[in-house]
């Protein structure tokens, strides 16, 4: 085994979800996420901060009081993507030029970071044609959904979803979709893993990945990809010692190519953290290389 638990050092990471804003200017502001009714959460950097023990810049981290104001954009991500060699990362990028910096580190470093946009699929003909301008203009790879954080909500296999499955078949991008009970304080049945299984029958060309755990049906998630050639599995916003243990045997026996890396910096982990913990991930060998670069490469279709 190489190194600590077989970790590699020398793969070149592709990282599928990193933020481009960190401290105030990275207090949400809830556009993507509303519904939500209790107080506590009003007073949180993101709406999931209570399961997280050191939010990075947030009021709950480590020295907080003595903190600079971090740098945004590229200036925040590439020295931590040198640190843990990590090649290429994807961005969130918003419908508009917001202060986000992400249009700006794609367009001067394109070759370090691509972009992933969030639609609201409650306005299906605007996200529509914010899809396909972003698509053309080069700023977006994939997109993604977060179902039970709509107001109202959009389950994944509402008819609204299926237009804009449809557009990712047409332009060959996958969409990254939040799956399981979410972590902001709202209902869950909208990103119930059963759900998955509509999608995929109905689209099998539809390079469909999970996002956020699929808890506490991660068991029914192995048996979906055990049936669906193009459904995938991320493991962002998960530290790696709380990698569920059935991805792990998973992604050890068959499950080889279907699962991706993907970090939660600086939203709720600290992408150092995650880089401490993953040579303790008991992956084996083989799979190292598929999980943190080769497969977000074939999902991603990167270089094509």
């Amino acid at each position: 085994r190489r190194g600590s638990m077989g970790f590699p050092k020398e793969v070149r990471v592709i990282e599928t979800m990193i933020g481009t804003r960190a401290g105030k200017i990275a207090k949400l502001n809830y556009q993507n996420l509303t519904g939500m009714k209790d107080k506590e959460t009003k007073g949180y950097n993101f709406p999931a901060q209570y399961m997280f023990k050191d939010v990075p810049w947030s009021n709950q981290a480590r020295n907080f009081e003595e903190q600079p104001e971090p740098p945004q954009g590229s200036d925040l991500l590439l020295p931590y993507m040198e640190k843990h060699n990590i090649e290429i990362a994807m961005i969130g990028v918003g419908p508009g030029q917001e202060r986000s910096g992400a249009r700006e580190a794609i367009e001067q470093y394109p070759d370090r970071f691509i972009g992933c946009h969030e639609p609201d699929p409650n306005d299906v003909m605007g996200s529509i044609a914010t899809i396909r301008e972003l698509h053309e203009n080069g700023y977006i790879k994939a997109i993604s959904a977060f179902p039970a954080g709509r107001n109202p909500q959009v389950p994944i296999n509402d008819p609204k979803m299926y237009a804009l499955y449809a557009l990712c078949v047409e332009l060959d991008i996958p969409i990254f979709c939040c799956a399981g009970i979410p972590g902001p304080r709202v209902p869950f049945e909208a990103q119930h893993v059963k759900l998955i299984d509509d999608v995929m029958y109905d689209f099998p060309d539809l390079r469909f990945v999970t996002r956020h755990g699929c808890e506490p049906w991660e068991d029914l998630a192995v048996k979906l990809m055990l049936k669906w050639p193009n459904l995938f599995y991320s493991t962002s916003a998960f530290a790696p010692k709380y990698y569920p243990k059935s991805i792990i045997d998973y992604a050890n026996t068959r499950g080889a190519e279907k699962v991706l890396y993907a970090g939660y910096f600086p939203m709720g982990i600290h992408i150092d953290t995650i880089f401490e913990q993953l040579p303790n991930v008991l992956f084996r060998d083989y799979v190292w290389p598929k999980f943190l670069r080769e497969n977000a490469i074939r999902v991603l279709k990167l270089g094509s």
